[in-house]
């Protein structure tokens, strides 16, 4: 059973009808926000939508493409048990506005995020590696990222 909000695309496109596109998706809602409104929608799927909880941010690294990484945001509504995935298309070396101000429980996978792809969330409270060494040279699920690894000798 779906109990996924059916007239929240509806609302949205109402709300920024050029700050989002709909992704066909089996599961659940998906959105598409540039990172310039990508706050302004956050807000308001938190403040008017109800969407109390970052259940997860995922970043997925699409070398050779154009930008180059998208950072995949669930985000779940407990009152009408509601989930919907937002996509943010991110340039290498671009900052993006960190969601941690909005969902304290983003500030992990954000981190993860930081440490294996390199991407830099702007106003993160403690940005920092959480997996891997401080000294660690790279980040090792992008795709360039050498099959060998890192020499240790």
């Amino acid at each position: 059973m779906n109990l996924n909000d059916p007239e929240l695309l509806d609302r949205l496109a109402s709300q920024f009808p050029e700050g989002f596109t709909t992704v066909d998706s089996v599961d659940q809602s998906t959105i598409v926000t540039p990172l310039n409104s990508m706050m302004t929608v956050m807000k308001y799927l938190r403040d008017e939508e109800n969407y109390r909880l970052c259940l997860d941010v995922l970043a997925v690294d699409y070398l050779p493409d154009r930008p180059r990484f998208e950072l995949v945001y669930h985000l779940y509504n407990p009152w009408k048990y509601a989930r919907l995935r937002v996509k943010v298309r991110v340039k290498i070396n671009e900052k993006v506005p960190s969601v941690t101000g909005l969902w304290p429980g983003a500030n992990w996978p954000e981190r993860e995020a930081y440490d294996l792809f390199g991407i830099e969330f702007e106003g993160h409270p403690d940005l920092r590696r959480i997996y891997l060494p401080d000294d660690w040279d790279g980040h090792p699920l992008r795709k360039d990222y050498p099959l060998t690894g890192t020499r240790v000798d």
